[in-house]
Order: structure tokens, then C-alpha cells, then sequence
């Protein structure tokens, strides 16, 4: 039997104001009638989704003990949110205009923001199981706000942290930047150890006018873990968005980011740098719609797999009949460590306007053997050789991290997981 049932949308749902109510409802029947995805679909080709639904429950409220957060040593004063399965802890702030809450209590307060980023950026329940269940069942979180004109004088650091064994959490994060804002945030997904927890986490960004939203997402999750995420960005007119993910952990870590350049002059970069090992699945599914005119999107993602992990890479841009002057370009490039890892890597291009600069690639590949003996020509070890290899693979896609201060704990956690494994003999 099935632990998401009306009681549970109901209990979830006992803040909603009206409009939520019905949107609650409606992505509850979508839910009661979907079913799981499977690989005929597109979207889910080369991932075997071995799990249900009703394999989970929902999680319990309560705190999660997993410490500091470690990156908020990093960067400079930042403004702290801890979400504990979804839910806000802690007081609402504001600090000189940017405003932190939680979202249930921003659904009823600040109605008209949350509404309007939710109903221009949120997330559709009619698209797949998972999004359903997001929006019949979830309803915690954070808003972030950066009203007109105003620069951010902090990054806010959200520590949103997941756990239990069997437990289905989901976390929503919400950014918005009025006209001329600016808005930076880090958020570090995090699982306990050793707990078969799923995490469905929602990001829901609207970047107005002329603003600007830096957003770096470090996906830590325990082994045992896995998540589903979404998240879409519609940018506004000579708008930006950056993002960058880091995949580190999951036993399935899945996000489907969809980006749609609407304003004149808009524009996306993306990066991310992923390293997968043991039986991990790293899954991106990436999505930039050019709408505007003159607008640009760079989408960059370098990742690495060892051991029997698998990584899957497909990007889409699509440029619509209006995007003329478009600049559009997508990489994507992996490293194959060991035998039994492997690599999907499809980047697409749908082109409907005609005057646009357009580009993609991928590549997938074990260690140069050239740079190899290159280097143990000048008195290096094999294994050493190897691991500046690594090193300089990845460093590209690390400075061009949103958040600067992020590079050196990725480097770090990068490095750590190729040593163990060339000391344990499984590369």
C-alpha cells in the first residue's frame, strides 16, 4: 500500500492558500495516474529506474544532524538557511532588501511573489511521476528575494540536508531577482550516511530585467541515496543566469535543468563537474530554449567515472523562429577510468531561426597515454603522471564555477576519490 495517498497531499498541503490548494490537487491526480518512467521514453533513455514509489514514505519533520556544513567556510559572511527534509528551520530574515524565508510561509505572506516565480517558473506535475509527486506532496523550502535594484550583499548558503532509510523528502528553492538585482546562492544537497533516502529537490528561478542570479549547486548525497531533481530558469531581458553543479555522490543523482532565454539579450552560462565511481549514476538532462533576440548560452560539463559507474550527458538547444542572433554552444567531455565505467554523451542543436552561431561537442575517453609517457619522461611515476592528468581535466570547468570559492573543496574531493581508488587498485 501506498504510504503518498490523499492523507498525505492533505497533511502537506494544511497551509496552502487557495490557489496552491488547487494546484495541489490537480498534480495530486497526476500523480494517482501516472506511472514510473522507463527508458522507452526519450527523456529517460540508458537510465533503469530500479526502484517505486511506494518503495519510500514520507519524511518525518525533525532536524538532521550532520554537522557544519563545511562550505560555508569557504565563502565570505554568508547568509545561512538550513532546510532539514524540505523544511525551513530556523527565522525569516532580511538584510538590506534581500529577503530569506520559508516558503510556506511566503505562499501565504508574500503571495505575490511566490506565485508569480512559481507560475512562470515552477515546475510542471504534468510531466513526469516525480514532478507530480514534487507538487502533491512536497510544499517546504526557501524563498529568496532580491527586490528592485537591489545587489545582494551576501551569498546565501542554503544547507539543505535529507535523511532517513525509506524516507521522501522534497526540497523546494525558489530565487527570485527583480529588475537590476543581483542574487547569489550556494546550496549543498546532503544525505545521512548509509540511509536509502530519495530526494526530489526543486529549483524555480526568475531573473528579471537587466538582473543577475549566480546559483552553484554541490551534490554531496550519501551512496545509498538518490535523487530526482528539476529545475527551471526563465531569464529576463539583458538578464543572466549562471549555474554550476558539482555531482559528487547518489547512488542515482538525476537533474533535468531547463532554461528559457525569453528577454532580448539574455543569457545562461552553464558548467558542471561530475566524478562518479562504485555503481553511482550521474544523469544530466540539460535544455536551453533561446525565445529573445541577441541572446547567448555557453554549456559546459566536464565528469569522470571509475569502478562500474555510469554518467549520462543529453543536451538540447533549441532556438525558436524569434532567437535570431543567437550564440549557442554546448560541451561536454568525460574520462572513462575503468573497464567496466562508461559514458552517454548526446548533445542535440534544433535550429528553427536563421541567423544564429551555433556549436556543440562531446568527447569520451580514457587517460592520454601520450601526456602519459610525456610526463614519465620527465621523472614521474605512472601514478603520478595519472593524477595530474586529472588535475588539469578538470581545472577548466572549475574556474569557471559560479562561486569561485567552490573550486578548491571540489579539487579536493576530486582528487581524494581517484587517489583511494589508484591506492585500491581499481584503476
Amino acid at each position: 500500500m501506498s504510504h503518498f495517498d490523499q492523507m498525505a497531499s492533505s497533511t502537506a498541503g494544511a497551509e496552502d492558500p487557495t490557489w496552491r490548494s488547487a494546484a495541489r490537487s490537480g498534480a495530486f491526480d497526476a500523480f494517482t495516474n501516472g506511472s514510473m518512467p522507463t527508458q522507452d521514453e526519450e527523456i529517460w533513455r540508458y537510465i533503469d529506474l530500479d526502484f517505486s514509489m511506494d518503495d519510500y514514505r514520507p519524511a518525518e519533520p525533525g532536524l538532521i544532524d550532520l554537522g557544519g556544513d563545511p562550505l560555508k567556510d569557504v565563502l565570505s559572511d554568508p547568509v545561512t538557511v538550513l532546510l532539514s527534509n524540505g523544511e525551513y528551520e530556523g527565522e525569516d530574515r532580511t538584510v538590506d532588501g534581500l529577503s530569506v524565508m520559508s516558503l510556506r510561509r511566503a505562499l501565504v505572506e508574500s503571495p505575490s511573489v511566490a506565485e508569480s516565480v512559481l507560475s512562470r517558473a515552477g515546475v510542471s506535475a504534468e510531466e513526469d511521476l516525480f514532478k507530480a509527486a514534487a507538487a502533491a506532496f512536497g510544499g517546504g523550502g526557501v524563498l529568496v528575494h532580491a527586490g528592485r535594484n537591489i545587489v545582494a550583499p551576501s551569498v546565501v548558503s542554503i544547507d539543505a540536508r535529507s535523511g532517513g532509510g525509506g524516507a521522501a523528502s522534497f526540497p523546494s528553492i525558489v530565487l527570485v531577482a527583480e529588475e537590476h538585482a543581483e542574487l547569489s546562492v550556494v546550496v549543498h544537497l546532503r544525505s545521512t550516511p548509509g540511509d536509502d533516502t530519495l530526494v526530489i529537490p526543486q529549483f524555480s528561478i526568475l531573473v528579471g530585467d537587466g538582473a543577475r542570479i549566480s546559483l552553484s549547486v554541490v551534490q554531496n548525497f550519501d551512496y545509498r541515496a538518490r535523487s530526482i531533481g528539476s529545475l527551471r530558469a526563465v531569464v529576463g531581458a539583458d538578464a543572466t543566469f549562471r549555474f554550476g553543479e558539482i555531482g559528487l555522490g547518489g547512488r542515482l543523482a538525476r537533474l533535468h535543468l531547463d532554461v528559457d532565454l525569453e528577454g532580448r539579450g539574455s543569457s545562461a552560462n552553464i558548467v558542471g563537474a561530475y566524478f562518479g565511481e562504485q555503481q553511482q549514476i550521474l544523469d544530466y538532462r540539460y535544455f536551453m530554449r533561446h525565445i529573445g533576440t541577441n541572446t547567448r548560452s555557453d554549456m559546459f560539463l566536464k565528469g569522470a567515472v571509475e569502478d562500474e559507474a555510469r554518467s549520462v550527458f543529453t543536451g538540447m538547444i533549441r532556438i525558436e523562429e524569434t532567437g535570431q542572433k543567437t550564440e549557442a554552444f554546448q560541451t561536454n567531455r568525460n574520462l572513462i577510468l575503468s573497464e567496466g565505467a562508461s559514458a552517454q554523451s548526446v548533445p542535440n542543436l534544433e535550429i528553427l531561426a536563421n541567423d544564429v552561431r551555433c556549436g556543440h561537442g562531446s568527447t569520451v575517453g580514457p587517460l592520454d597515454a601520450d601526456q602519459r609517457y610525456y610526463l614519465m619522461s620527465r621523472g614521474l611515476d605512472p601514478e603520478t603522471a595519472d593524477r595530474l592528468q586529472m588535475r588539469g581535466f578538470f581545472e577548466e570547468a572549475l574556474q569557471m564555477l559560479p562561486h569561485p570559492e567552490l573550486a578548491e573543496p571540489t579539487r579536493a574531493w576530486i582528487n581524494r576519490k581517484y587517489e583511494t581508488a589508484q591506492a585500491e587498485g581499481r584503476v
